[in-house]
């Protein structure tokens, strides 16, 4: 699906793709385009016939739900839990993500048949009215941005090989195959309240943002990415290379992507 969404300085053309991959019999991943709400994400569910497919649906919906409705209301008083420091998009998306990981644990609550469901996200925020994109996520879903044909790694994964490889004891390679590797320290869904990273910047046209699931970048490295998406194209043709090149390195996961392009608007 694709849709735009105009800013006084910067439109966003957008684009979401998800695949089963080759190896996986359901696709827990998810994604959500939602551009008059100014909200564009990924989520891969956890827990296989725990229902991770149910989870990742419930927190996109739910972080679409709060961000569209925070974004009807004419109030400017900021609740007192928000922070100064951070922009009203960026507090608004973090309580949005800590409410799906409310929804998704009243779920578990409710049907002891959903025990041990999860998700990871990665949300991106956009208001009408500003340039700022903000990003927030919690596990080892992942935000890049592709500027000036240079990409970079915009999320820090919330996993325990990442924290082997801060730490100097695995490499980005050896990383790749660890049989920890899927092993997450942070989700929503669970008894423990996530800790959910924000990241706030400033587009500029020609920016090219990608939100995926672990699924792409557990099967090619950064390099290979920023070869594809530098050929350039439409989003849908990038977003189906991005796939295609991952199911020919194994496709072991279920594979989402979703692609933001930045333009200038007139």
């Amino acid at each position: 699906m694709v849709n735009e969404n105009s800013t006084g300085g910067i439109s966003l053309q957008s684009w979401g793709l998800t695949d089963l991959g080759m190896k996986r019999r359901l696709n827990e991943d998810v994604f959500l385009i939602d551009s008059d709400a100014g909200v564009y994400l990924v989520a891969d569910g956890m827990g296989g016939h725990a229902a991770g497919e149910v989870a990742s649906r419930l927190a996109a919906d739910e972080i679409d739900r709060v961000v569209a409705s925070r974004n009807q209301e004419t109030s400017e008083t900021w609740p007192d839990h928000w922070d100064p420091d951070l922009s009203m998009q960026a507090n608004l998306l973090i309580e949005a993500v800590q409410e799906a990981h409310l929804h998704v644990t009243e779920a578990v609550n409710k049907n002891p048949n959903l025990k041990g469901m999860g998700t990871t996200v990665v949300a991106a925020g956009h208001q009408s009215n500003s340039n700022l994109l903000v990003i927030c996520h919690v596990g080892d879903s992942r935000a890049y941005l592709l500027r000036d044909g240079r990409l970079e790694v915009l999320t820090n994964d919330h996993s325990w090989v990442h924290e082997q490889i801060t730490a100097g004891l695995l490499t980005e390679e050896s990383a790749r195959s660890h049989p920890l590797k899927n092993v997450v320290t942070q989700a929503l869904g669970g008894s423990s309240e996530p800790q959910a990273d924000i990241f706030e910047m400033g587009l500029q046209g020609g920016d090219l943002v990608l939100l995926c699931s672990d699924g792409l970048n557990s099967m090619l490295p950064d390099t290979e990415i920023e070869g594809i998406l530098n050929r350039g194209g439409m989003l849908e043709d990038m977003a189906k290379n991005l796939v295609v090149n991952a199911n020919e390195k194994g496709g072991n996961d279920n594979i989402t992507v979703v692609l933001l392009k930045a333009e200038s608007a007139a």
